[in-house]
């Protein structure tokens, strides 16, 4: 897998637009901040806006149990909670990305 890093404090239209650039097949997002609801479920409603909506989404970082089930319903693949071994991670994308 290639891997690029956009930086800290992107926001999802900066995300969307790296994305699309660079014709990822994977945005992989880590919030630690708890903005996870204001910034996750906008990335997918823009990448599918901008016709991408084959991009599998996936979240990590500090994301309560609860919050889980709406990021998914707002179409977040997986959410990654702190403890998550990496190679579940990988396992999951190989899964999901032909």
């Amino acid at each position: 897998m290639e891997v690029i890093y956009t930086g800290l404090r992107q926001t999802p239209e900066q995300i969307v637009e790296a994305a699309l650039q660079e014709d990822v097949q994977v945005v992989g997002l880590s919030i630690l901040s708890g903005a996870h609801n204001h910034l996750l479920p906008p990335v997918v409603k823009m990448l599918r806006e901008r016709g991408a909506s084959d991009v599998l989404v996936v979240g990590g970082g500090v994301i309560p149990a609860d919050d889980i089930p709406g990021l998914l319903e707002a179409g977040i693949a997986a959410i990654f909670t702190p403890g998550t071994p990496t190679t579940v991670t990988i396992d999951f994308i190989k899964e999901h990305v032909k």
